[in-house]
């Protein structure tokens, strides 16, 4: 795998950010979520957690528990679920590059439900997206393209000129699948488990906008410590 001093600078007409993991840091509170859903139906929770981090709960269902009716469970979830403003951290560097890039620029492509989707941007202080790609937006999940796909459609430009953020490897291989140039943290997988990325780094605290974007000129992203932002 590339390391980040032989790649230290990646050109792109956008930005697609998974959430959980990659944005914000959720994995606790997300295996929580699992492990008392399937508590209370009676079920060991530990296939379920094998699976949920980076796919949609319909398909961490079916793959998990093919037995039961995966769109059922998930439709009333939904519906039982209390929409909340959740405390969460964000991972560290998002903040400062959300509001460094161009609110046109980027996007978030997540595997989870719209709503949950920013209630956890809120609960970690993080920007609404002017572009979101959530669960009910797309008919397959990862690691199917279509999110990632779909995202650069909304923001007008080819997926190949993307660069996507991920934390799991079956969201590498929708990213990958969809064309985009693909950075991975090591913030829920080891550095081992995300090899199809083009580097591996452990936060957002290492990469850096460092041009000032007009029009439709490239963003230039530096993986590394903290460069000059040029003109």
């Amino acid at each position: 795998m590339p390391n980040r001093s032989t790649i230290s600078r990646i050109d792109c007409a956008a930005v697609l950010f998974d959430l959980d993991g990659v944005l914000v840091d959720s994995t606790a509170y997300i295996e929580r979520q699992w492990r008392d859903w399937a508590a209370a139906k009676g079920l060991d929770a530990t296939p379920f957690l094998r699976y949920c981090h980076g796919r949609r709960a319909v398909e961490t269902i079916r793959l998990a528990a093919p037995l039961l009716d995966a769109e059922d469970e998930v439709a009333r979830f939904r519906e039982q679920a209390v929409d909340e403003r959740v405390p969460l951290v964000a991972i560290s560097g998002a903040r400062e590059l959300l509001h460094a890039l161009p609110a046109s620029r980027w996007a978030v492509v997540t595997s989870g439900a719209r709503r949950f989707a920013l209630a956890r941007l809120a609960g970690a202080d993080l920007p609404e997206p002017r572009v979101l790609v959530s669960a009910e937006d797309v008919r397959e999940g990862k690691p199917s393209p279509a999110g990632y796909r779909r995202a650069a459609e909304l923001l007008g430009v080819a997926p190949s000129a993307c660069v996507a953020f991920e934390d799991a490897p079956v969201g590498i291989e929708a990213a990958r699948a969809a064309g985009a140039v693909v950075v991975a943290l090591s913030t829920t997988h080891s550095s081992s488990e995300l090899s199809g990325a083009l580097v591996v780094l452990e936060s957002l605290t290492d990469v850096h906008l460092v041009t000032s974007p007009a029009g439709d000129r490239p963003l230039s992203l530096e993986l590394g410590s903290a460069p000059a932002v040029t003109a």
